[in-house]
């Protein structure tokens, strides 16, 4: 059926692909310049509304190039040089889009943020990680008890709102905010400039080490550093994109048979953010050595090698306390109403229905887990396309039904269907005959072992 549908569907070309996607961004620019009721947001879509459009121009015009020439009847020797002509067109254009829509709106919103009212060219979360890393540089504890057991707000921060008060990231996103405790130049010490930094280093280092062919690794990098799944939060707040770089990476060693590093960059991630719990939690079904044998073990010895020493003795230094921010306040059982929350189903009942507060995060959470254990134990992901595909449906769900949530969110679920069509293996003339002479879907085919 699917081959069937491949033939009948008019195949598009990577170029022509590129205008869709830089179409996509400039739409969204534009509903964000008309709709958004964030003063930031509009103002990075004004810059990247340009870049974007630039893009689709450029990409169409290369499309109409590359269509022309493959038409016009030359050689097939020819072949080879028009495709890196093709090739380096594409990245051409993908330079000037991620220059205008990411780099320039980041570098403006930061100085902006040194020369004017400061509140205004930065998210919260940037402040926040930020007072984060400037506690730790100064071997103090970031996690403060905000609240009591009761949901009565017991401490104000000098300086910040009551909801600023919370650090709901784990220890290790200080990280990005230590430089900050130099109390001048910003343009040098912001967060977003060391989230964007740790992105794009981490996410060429894992896409040069997928061994996938450069068609997908260009979808990848659209999403993870040129789309308005990263372009908009890396220019206004950007916590989540290292989190979805180590991610990548620690998929990419997992799809190389090497179980233990990839435990090692899921500790680090995980000692980040719990938004990198889920994925990492999956990854263990594609935790295979180069002989093909399971070894989760090893994988989680590489996760608590790192993320426990990082982790615990901040949660034994004031349980309750680490317990009411990374827990409580992020799922919005805190007493205090978080800043994320965005018209989401889950924010939509909760604003309905008051009382369903408390009730629907575990419903969700006892009802989609058993889901999702039954789905496991029939159908066990063996790949790392397959984690990354139940992991885009788990996040998804997570990300529309949580009562406080941001539509910013849903960039991780849209990042890991991405990376199920990174990491899926293309089939083989052999196996397209034997789907067609055989009845019935064949078992899954765990892939080769990729020599590092």
């Amino acid at each position: 059926m699917a081959t069937l549908a491949r033939r009948r569907i008019p195949s598009v070309s990577a170029e022509a692909g590129d205008a869709i996607l830089y179409g996509l961004g400039a739409a969204f620019a534009l509903i964000t310049i008309l709709t958004s009721t964030l003063a930031l947001y509009r103002q990075w879509a004004e810059l990247a509304i340009g870049p974007f459009l630039f893009g689709v121009v450029a990409s169409a015009g290369v499309a109409v190039v590359a269509a022309r020439r493959s038409k016009s009847g030359r050689a097939s020797a020819m072949a080879p040089k028009r495709a890196r002509r093709n090739w380096a067109a594409r990245i051409g254009v993908a330079v000037c889009v991620f220059a205008g829509a990411t780099a320039i709106p980041l570098g403006l919103e930061i100085v902006w943020r040194s020369d004017g009212d400061p509140g205004s060219h930065f998210q919260p979360e940037v402040g926040v990680i930020e007072h984060q890393g400037q506690a730790v540089a100064r071997g103090k504890n970031p996690y403060h008890e905000v609240t009591n057991p009761n949901g009565k707000v017991v401490y104000h921060a000098k300086g910040v709102s009551t909801v600023d008060a919370f650090v709901p990231y784990l220890p290790l996103m200080s990280v990005f905010g230590i430089p900050s405790v130099k109390k001048h130049d910003i343009e040098l010490t912001d967060a977003r400039i060391f989230f964007s930094l740790c992105t794009l280093l981490v996410a060429a280092v894992a896409l040069y080490l997928c061994p996938a062919d450069r068609r997908r690794k260009m979808r990848a990098v659209q999403v993870i550093a040129i789309l308005p799944t990263a372009a908009l939060p890396l220019a206004t707040g950007g916590d989540d994109m290292p989190v979805v770089a180590f991610l990548l990476l620690a998929m990419v060693l997992a799809q190389r048979r090497q179980p233990f590093a990839s435990g090692l960059v899921l500790g680090v991630v995980s000692a980040m953010k719990f938004t990198a719990w889920p994925l990492a939690a999956l990854a263990l079904f594609a935790a295979y050595d180069r002989r093909g044998k399971r070894r989760p073990w090893l994988m989680v010895l590489g996760m608590l090698l790192v993320a426990g020493p990082v982790v615990v003795p901040f949660a034994l230094g004031g349980p309750w306390a680490f317990f009411d921010n990374v827990v409580l306040f992020p799922l919005g059982l805190s007493g205090v109403n978080s800043p994320a929350a965005s018209p989401l189903p889950g924010h939509l009942i909760v604003s309905a229905f008051p009382f369903l507060h408390r009730v629907l995060p575990l419903a969700v959470g006892l009802l989609g887990g058993a889901l999702l254990a039954w789905y496991l134990y029939r159908r066990p992901p063996r790949t790392a396309s397959q984690v990354c595909k139940v992991g885009g449906v788990v996040m998804g769900v997570i990300t529309l039904l949580a009562p406080a949530t941001r539509i910013g969110y849903l960039l991780y679920p849209i990042n890991f269907f991405v990376w199920s069509y990174l990491f899926a293996e293309p089939a083989r003339p052999d196996e397209l005959v034997s789907q067609k002479s055989t009845p019935g879907e064949p078992a899954p085919r765990i892939p080769s072992p990729i020599s590092s």
